[in-house]
């Protein structure tokens, strides 16, 4: 990967400032969910690869932590983080170097291997998702490599708890016209009792999805699945993130300047500020709630515009 991997630090409604570590290309994936907010996979694997040097990554992290202060570290990826091959080691590497909690959001689909299971006995918390009940919803909604299926994916999830010590946080992931009915909720409550987390939580659509048939559901539907848990769980959707400090509020009107001369894609504001575009994600996410940004489709990738802006063009071209 020839762009930075380690972005941040971001704020996490979950984590706090989290500085993630990303391992992967751009949507190099076990899946292509129909849900993704960095589009369709272009690269669907289950082939595990050193796709960045681990020397580089941490030396990237020496240089990124005294000035950040993290309150995680948080491998994640422009993908599947667990196809990085030498996650084992990239862990121990960077306990050598910081004590700050190391946290890892992956999708699940390779925990039934244990080489991936050993590899990461030693991450302070791991949060695998849960989207579907079935191998049918798991089709419609993950898409996954041919050589997972859900029975192994769920195989995966049950036998990694048994083993990790850490936190294990599940989150899952509704949507509207597939898994947001009673019916498939009971099913994602019954094998989240059977995976015995420590927590589970509930998320949907916030950003442009890779589909624009993968649709949100409202947060106070969400709160009445919430309750079919047990515990019931947590709803993160919709909640906002730990307050930003200044940082955040330039970048984010940096983006705004950039947009109201033209649309942009997320690549594009990544590329023109210099930005990861997990971190142009987060803003966007921010500034749409505001309702201050506009977004359109053109070939498959999503554009995005100042309200202003997006008005503006809609009159000339009317």
């Amino acid at each position: 990967m020839t762009q930075s991997c380690v972005f941040g630090p971001v704020p996490s409604r979950r984590l706090g400032r989290s500085l993630g570590v990303d391992l992967v290309p751009l949507k190099t994936c076990t899946y292509d969910c129909i849900y993704c907010q960095l589009g369709r996979t272009t690269h669907k694997t289950t082939d595990r690869k050193e796709w960045a040097p681990v020397k580089d990554i941490l030396e990237e992290l020496e240089r990124k932590i005294p000035a950040s202060r993290p309150d995680y570290i948080t491998l994640a990826g422009s993908g599947e983080p667990t196809l990085f091959s030498r996650m084992g080691e990239l862990i121990d590497r960077i306990r050598s170097i910081t004590d700050i909690p190391i946290a890892l959001l992956t999708n699940g689909s390779l925990l039934w291997r244990p080489d991936v299971r050993s590899q990461l006995m030693n991450v302070d918390l791991v949060i695998p998702s849960l989207d579907a009940g079935d191998e049918t919803m798991f089709r419609a909604v993950n898409r996954p490599h041919e050589s997972v299926s859900f029975r192994t994916m769920l195989s995966g999830l049950v036998d990694f708890r048994r083993e990790f010590g850490g936190q294990y946080w599940l989150e899952v992931f509704l949507l509207a016209g597939y898994t947001a009915v009673e019916a498939e909720v009971a099913k994602l409550a019954e094998w989240a009792r059977l995976i015995e987390p420590d927590r589970v939580q509930l998320n949907t659509v916030a950003r442009p999805p890779a589909e624009d048939f993968a649709v949100g559901v409202a947060r106070e539907r969400m709160v009445e699945f919430a309750s079919m848990f047990d515990p019931p769980a947590e709803v993160i959707a919709g909640s906002r993130p730990p307050r930003e400090e200044v940082e955040f509020s330039a970048s984010r009107g940096e983006i705004l300047e950039m947009l109201r001369r033209r649309p942009c894609s997320i690549e594009d504001i990544a590329a023109g500020l210099g930005m990861h575009r997990h971190e142009v994600l987060k803003h966007i996410e921010d500034l749409s709630a505001r309702r201050l940004l506009r977004h359109t489709l053109a070939n498959g990738i999503l554009y995005y515009a100042t309200a202003e802006q997006y008005r503006r063009t809609a009159i000339r071209e009317a």
